[in-house]
Protein backbone atom coordinates (compact mmCIF):
# COMPACT_ATOMS: atom_id res chain seq x y z
CA UNK A 1 0.00 0.00 0.00
CA UNK A 2 1.50 3.31 -1.10
CA UNK A 3 0.69 5.71 1.73
CA UNK A 4 1.80 9.33 1.69
CA UNK A 5 4.57 10.32 4.06
CA UNK A 6 3.26 11.63 7.39
CA UNK A 7 3.21 15.32 8.24
CA UNK A 8 4.85 15.78 11.67
CA UNK A 9 2.43 18.57 12.52
CA UNK A 10 -0.66 16.47 11.88
CA UNK A 11 -0.11 13.40 14.05
CA UNK A 12 0.34 12.74 17.75
CA UNK A 13 3.06 10.25 18.71
CA UNK A 14 5.33 9.65 21.67
CA UNK A 15 7.61 7.11 23.22
CA UNK A 16 6.23 5.01 26.05
CA UNK A 17 7.81 5.21 29.48
CA UNK A 18 9.06 2.07 31.21
CA UNK A 19 8.46 0.53 34.61
CA UNK A 20 5.68 0.97 37.12
CA UNK A 21 2.72 -1.08 38.23
CA UNK A 22 -1.01 -0.91 37.91
CA UNK A 23 -2.43 2.37 39.25
CA UNK A 24 -4.56 1.84 42.31
CA UNK A 25 -3.79 -1.87 42.45
CA UNK A 26 -2.96 -1.75 46.14
CA UNK A 27 -0.85 -4.15 48.13
CA UNK A 28 1.40 -4.95 45.18
CA UNK A 29 -1.25 -7.22 43.68
CA UNK A 30 -2.41 -7.30 40.10
CA UNK A 31 -5.87 -5.83 39.79
CA UNK A 32 -8.81 -7.36 37.93
CA UNK A 33 -8.09 -5.30 34.85
CA UNK A 34 -4.56 -6.56 34.70
CA UNK A 35 -5.65 -10.14 35.23
CA UNK A 36 -8.18 -9.80 32.42
CA UNK A 37 -5.42 -8.61 30.11
CA UNK A 38 -3.36 -11.66 31.07
CA UNK A 39 -6.24 -13.99 30.28
CA UNK A 40 -6.99 -12.31 26.98
CA UNK A 41 -3.32 -12.30 26.01
CA UNK A 42 -3.01 -15.97 26.90
CA UNK A 43 -6.04 -16.78 24.78
CA UNK A 44 -5.36 -14.57 21.79
CA UNK A 45 -1.57 -14.53 21.56
CA UNK A 46 -0.73 -17.92 23.06
CA UNK A 47 1.13 -16.36 25.99
CA UNK A 48 1.94 -18.46 29.06
CA UNK A 49 -0.20 -16.82 31.81
CA UNK A 50 2.19 -17.83 34.59
CA UNK A 51 5.14 -16.30 32.77
CA UNK A 52 3.22 -13.13 32.04
CA UNK A 53 1.94 -12.76 35.60
CA UNK A 54 5.48 -13.15 36.87
CA UNK A 55 6.70 -10.46 34.53
CA UNK A 56 3.93 -8.10 35.62
CA UNK A 57 4.71 -8.68 39.27
CA UNK A 58 8.32 -7.73 38.56
CA UNK A 59 7.12 -4.51 36.98
CA UNK A 60 5.00 -3.74 40.03
CA UNK A 61 7.96 -4.33 42.30
CA UNK A 62 9.94 -1.74 40.42
CA UNK A 63 11.98 -4.07 38.25
CA UNK A 64 13.48 -2.19 35.32
CA UNK A 65 11.90 -2.60 31.91
CA UNK A 66 13.18 -1.68 28.50
CA UNK A 67 12.71 1.94 27.61
CA UNK A 68 11.58 3.36 24.31
CA UNK A 69 13.92 3.66 21.35
CA UNK A 70 17.06 5.70 21.76
CA UNK A 71 17.03 9.04 19.99
CA UNK A 72 15.25 12.38 19.96
CA UNK A 73 11.70 12.90 21.08
CA UNK A 74 10.41 14.90 18.13
CA UNK A 75 7.69 13.33 16.01
CA UNK A 76 10.14 13.02 13.13
CA UNK A 77 12.76 11.29 15.30
CA UNK A 78 10.26 8.87 16.78
CA UNK A 79 8.67 7.97 13.46
CA UNK A 80 12.01 7.48 11.73
CA UNK A 81 13.37 5.16 14.42
CA UNK A 82 12.81 2.11 12.18
CA UNK A 83 10.83 1.04 9.14
CA UNK A 84 7.94 -0.32 11.18
CA UNK A 85 7.61 2.93 13.12
CA UNK A 86 7.66 4.89 9.88
CA UNK A 87 4.90 2.73 8.44
CA UNK A 88 2.83 3.15 11.59
CA UNK A 89 3.16 6.94 11.47
CA UNK A 90 2.20 7.00 7.80
CA UNK A 91 -0.82 4.85 8.61
CA UNK A 92 -1.80 7.09 11.52
CA UNK A 93 -1.68 10.17 9.31
CA UNK A 94 -3.80 8.45 6.68
CA UNK A 95 -6.30 7.24 9.27
CA UNK A 96 -6.67 10.76 10.70
CA UNK A 97 -7.20 12.19 7.22
CA UNK A 98 -9.79 9.52 6.46
CA UNK A 99 -11.83 9.53 9.66
CA UNK A 100 -11.90 13.24 10.55
CA UNK A 101 -14.13 14.19 7.56
CA UNK A 102 -16.46 11.27 8.34
CA UNK A 103 -16.90 12.54 11.90
CA UNK A 104 -17.34 16.10 10.68
CA UNK A 105 -20.06 15.07 8.26
CA UNK A 106 -21.82 13.14 11.03
CA UNK A 107 -21.57 16.11 13.39
CA UNK A 108 -19.60 14.12 15.97
CA UNK A 109 -16.62 15.76 17.72
CA UNK A 110 -13.32 14.27 16.59
CA UNK A 111 -10.06 13.93 18.51
CA UNK A 112 -6.92 12.35 17.09
CA UNK A 113 -5.56 9.38 19.03
CA UNK A 114 -1.95 9.24 20.12
CA UNK A 115 0.38 6.55 18.80
CA UNK A 116 2.68 5.31 21.57
CA UNK A 117 5.79 3.30 20.72
CA UNK A 118 7.47 1.27 23.43
CA UNK A 119 9.77 -1.68 23.92
CA UNK A 120 9.33 -4.39 26.51
CA UNK A 121 7.02 -2.64 28.96
CA UNK A 122 5.36 0.70 29.56
CA UNK A 123 2.63 2.54 31.43
CA UNK A 124 -0.64 3.45 29.77
CA UNK A 125 -3.69 5.23 31.07
CA UNK A 126 -5.19 1.75 31.44
CA UNK A 127 -2.32 0.37 33.54
CA UNK A 128 0.95 -1.42 32.96
CA UNK A 129 1.52 -3.09 29.62
CA UNK A 130 3.97 -5.56 28.15
CA UNK A 131 4.88 -6.49 24.62
CA UNK A 132 3.35 -9.96 25.05
CA UNK A 133 -0.08 -8.34 25.16
CA UNK A 134 0.25 -7.23 21.56
CA UNK A 135 -0.95 -3.85 20.25
CA UNK A 136 -3.88 -2.33 22.12
CA UNK A 137 -5.99 0.80 22.42
CA UNK A 138 -6.44 2.54 25.77
CA UNK A 139 -9.60 4.69 25.92
CA UNK A 140 -8.45 6.37 29.13
CA UNK A 141 -5.70 8.29 27.31
CA UNK A 142 -6.84 7.68 23.72
CA UNK A 143 -3.55 5.96 22.99
CA UNK A 144 -2.72 3.24 20.49
CA UNK A 145 0.14 1.30 22.09
CA UNK A 146 2.51 -0.88 20.12
CA UNK A 147 5.85 -2.57 20.41
CA UNK A 148 6.74 -2.89 16.73
CA UNK A 149 8.54 -6.17 17.35
CA UNK A 150 5.02 -7.61 17.22
CA UNK A 151 5.20 -7.31 13.45
CA UNK A 152 8.09 -9.76 13.35
CA UNK A 153 6.01 -12.19 15.41
CA UNK A 154 3.13 -11.78 12.97
CA UNK A 155 5.35 -12.61 10.03
CA UNK A 156 7.46 -15.35 11.58
CA UNK A 157 4.99 -17.09 13.91
CA UNK A 158 1.64 -16.37 12.25
CA UNK A 159 2.67 -16.22 8.61
CA UNK A 160 1.06 -12.78 8.30
CA UNK A 161 3.70 -10.53 6.77
CA UNK A 162 3.51 -7.60 4.39
CA UNK A 163 2.97 -3.88 4.82
CA UNK A 164 -0.81 -4.08 4.47
CA UNK A 165 -1.00 -6.65 7.26
CA UNK A 166 0.88 -4.20 9.46
CA UNK A 167 -1.37 -1.31 8.43
CA UNK A 168 -4.36 -3.48 9.27
CA UNK A 169 -3.12 -3.78 12.86
CA UNK A 170 -2.97 0.00 13.32
CA UNK A 171 -6.27 0.50 11.50
CA UNK A 172 -7.96 -2.06 13.77
CA UNK A 173 -6.76 -0.31 16.92
CA UNK A 174 -7.84 3.00 15.39
CA UNK A 175 -11.24 1.39 14.98
CA UNK A 176 -11.43 1.09 18.76
CA UNK A 177 -10.71 4.82 18.96
CA UNK A 178 -13.65 5.42 16.64
CA UNK A 179 -15.80 3.31 18.96
CA UNK A 180 -14.68 5.36 21.95
CA UNK A 181 -15.47 8.67 20.26
CA UNK A 182 -18.91 7.55 19.07
CA UNK A 183 -19.88 6.07 22.44
CA UNK A 184 -20.16 2.53 21.13
CA UNK A 185 -17.43 1.31 23.48
CA UNK A 186 -19.25 2.69 26.53
CA UNK A 187 -22.51 1.06 25.45
CA UNK A 188 -20.79 -2.30 25.03
CA UNK A 189 -19.11 -2.05 28.43
CA UNK A 190 -22.44 -1.16 30.05
CA UNK A 191 -24.16 -4.11 28.39
CA UNK A 192 -21.35 -6.41 29.56
CA UNK A 193 -21.80 -5.20 33.13
CA UNK A 194 -25.56 -5.70 32.95
CA UNK A 195 -25.22 -9.25 31.63
CA UNK A 196 -21.79 -10.77 32.35
CA UNK A 197 -22.78 -13.95 30.49
CA UNK A 198 -22.67 -11.89 27.29
CA UNK A 199 -19.29 -10.30 28.03
CA UNK A 200 -17.36 -12.40 25.51
CA UNK A 201 -19.94 -12.33 22.68
CA UNK A 202 -20.24 -8.55 23.02
CA UNK A 203 -16.46 -8.19 23.01
CA UNK A 204 -16.28 -10.27 19.85
CA UNK A 205 -18.80 -8.01 18.15
CA UNK A 206 -16.81 -4.94 19.13
CA UNK A 207 -13.59 -6.46 17.78
CA UNK A 208 -15.26 -7.42 14.53
CA UNK A 209 -16.59 -3.90 14.11
CA UNK A 210 -13.05 -2.60 14.55
CA UNK A 211 -11.97 -5.00 11.79
CA UNK A 212 -14.75 -3.62 9.60
CA UNK A 213 -13.63 -0.06 10.33
CA UNK A 214 -10.11 -1.05 9.26
CA UNK A 215 -11.58 -2.24 5.98
CA UNK A 216 -13.49 1.03 5.53
CA UNK A 217 -10.23 2.97 5.87
CA UNK A 218 -8.60 0.78 3.22
CA UNK A 219 -11.56 1.25 0.89
CA UNK A 220 -11.46 5.00 1.34
CA UNK A 221 -7.83 4.85 0.17
CA UNK A 222 -8.39 2.34 -2.60
CA UNK A 223 -6.20 4.24 -5.06
CA UNK A 224 -3.18 3.55 -2.83
CA UNK A 225 -3.74 -0.21 -2.59
CA UNK A 226 -1.29 -2.46 -4.41
CA UNK A 227 -1.86 -5.85 -5.95
CA UNK A 228 -1.75 -8.47 -3.21
CA UNK A 229 -2.77 -6.10 -0.38
CA UNK A 230 -6.26 -7.58 -0.07
CA UNK A 231 -4.76 -11.06 0.21
CA UNK A 232 -2.31 -9.86 2.89
CA UNK A 233 -5.22 -8.47 4.87
CA UNK A 234 -7.21 -11.68 4.61
CA UNK A 235 -4.15 -13.72 5.61
CA UNK A 236 -3.63 -11.54 8.68
CA UNK A 237 -7.31 -11.65 9.67
CA UNK A 238 -7.27 -15.43 9.31
CA UNK A 239 -4.06 -15.78 11.32
CA UNK A 240 -5.39 -13.86 14.33
CA UNK A 241 -8.80 -15.51 14.56
CA UNK A 242 -9.42 -17.01 17.98
CA UNK A 243 -9.97 -20.52 16.63
CA UNK A 244 -6.76 -20.47 14.59
CA UNK A 245 -4.73 -19.11 17.51
CA UNK A 246 -6.15 -21.75 19.84
CA UNK A 247 -5.28 -24.56 17.43
CA UNK A 248 -1.78 -23.20 16.87
CA UNK A 249 -1.27 -23.02 20.63
CA UNK A 250 -2.30 -26.67 20.98
CA UNK A 251 -5.56 -25.80 22.71
CA UNK A 252 -9.05 -27.06 22.09
CA UNK A 253 -11.24 -24.60 20.20
CA UNK A 254 -13.83 -23.26 22.63
CA UNK A 255 -16.12 -20.73 20.91
CA UNK A 256 -17.50 -19.59 24.27
CA UNK A 257 -14.02 -18.30 25.09
CA UNK A 258 -13.62 -16.25 21.93
CA UNK A 259 -12.81 -12.58 22.52
CA UNK A 260 -11.99 -11.40 18.98
CA UNK A 261 -13.93 -13.73 16.70
CA UNK A 262 -13.10 -16.70 14.54
CA UNK A 263 -10.85 -16.46 11.51
CA UNK A 264 -13.90 -16.62 9.24
CA UNK A 265 -15.64 -13.85 11.17
CA UNK A 266 -12.61 -11.58 11.13
CA UNK A 267 -12.10 -12.08 7.42
CA UNK A 268 -15.76 -11.41 6.77
CA UNK A 269 -15.73 -8.20 8.83
CA UNK A 270 -12.61 -6.86 7.13
CA UNK A 271 -14.05 -7.76 3.73
CA UNK A 272 -17.33 -5.98 4.55
CA UNK A 273 -15.47 -2.77 5.26
CA UNK A 274 -13.20 -3.05 2.25
CA UNK A 275 -15.99 -3.84 -0.19
CA UNK A 276 -18.52 -1.30 1.09
CA UNK A 277 -16.25 1.58 2.14
CA UNK A 278 -19.20 2.60 4.31
CA UNK A 279 -18.73 2.86 8.07
CA UNK A 280 -22.48 2.59 8.65
CA UNK A 281 -22.34 -0.96 7.31
CA UNK A 282 -20.12 -1.83 10.28
CA UNK A 283 -22.90 -0.77 12.67
CA UNK A 284 -24.88 -3.90 11.93
CA UNK A 285 -22.14 -5.96 13.56
CA UNK A 286 -22.84 -4.49 16.99
CA UNK A 287 -26.46 -3.47 16.39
Amino acid sequence: MRLNRFNPGNIRVRRGSGGGGFPGGGGGKIGCGGLLVVIVAALVFGVDPAQMLGSMEEMQQGAPTQQGPVGGDSVTDICNDNQYALEACDALASLNETWEPIFRQAGVPFQQPELVFYRGGTQSGCGAAQSAMGPFYCPADQGIYIDTSFYDQMAQQMGAGGDFARYYVIAHEYGHHVQALTGIADKIRYAQQQDPSQANPLQVRMELQADCYAGVWAAQNREKIDSGDFEEGMTAANAIGDDTLMRNAGRAVVPESFTHGSSAQRMQALRLGMESGDDTQCDRIVG
